[in-house]
């Protein structure tokens, strides 16, 4: 279990002295616990469930430390980067440009879909089989030049 190597590795951290993988795990699993706990009823989070909950922490990182860039706050981007970098290594491998343009081609031929209209149809095909291995605006995008 995903969840399992998280604590596992947040012992590692503490026992290490290593301050930005023991905050970076801490902020983890406390998504992970906050996803679990939130509806009417607490449920346990399956892997892909939980790799879920780290793309959106990670996508968080990456915008907060462009954020901090643009803001000429160097130090504070850094720090989102490293921990960006942590969550990171939780991460299935993300498609490349290549693979990801192959997947909606695919798609779109499977779909029979042409034009803008049918973004909704091609999408419904492409994310399942990318499942957290390509951003969703990365995909959108892609699908969009596909169409036009």
């Amino acid at each position: 279990m995903l969840k399992e190597k998280l604590e596992a590795d947040l012992t590692t951290a503490l026992k290490a002295h290593d301050e930005v993988r023991k905050r970076t795990l801490r902020m983890a699993l406390a998504a992970v616990t906050n996803e679990e706990k939130a509806g009417k009823t607490q449920r346990e989070l399956s892997d892909e469930d939980i790799v879920k909950v780290l793309t959106r922490e990670a996508k968080k990182r990456r915008e907060a430390a462009e954020a901090f860039d643009q803001g000429g706050r160097a130090e504070q981007a850094q720090a989102e980067r490293d921990e960006f970098a942590v969550l990171e290594t939780y991460l299935p491998q993300q498609l490349s440009d290549d693979e990801l343009a192959a997947i909606v081609k695919a798609a779109v031929a499977e779909s029979g879909a042409e034009g803008p209209r049918a973004m909704g149809a091609v999408m419904k095909i492409v994310n399942p089989k990318i499942a957290g291995r390509a951003e969703g605006g990365r995909v959108a995008a892609e699908v969009r030049k596909q169409l036009a």
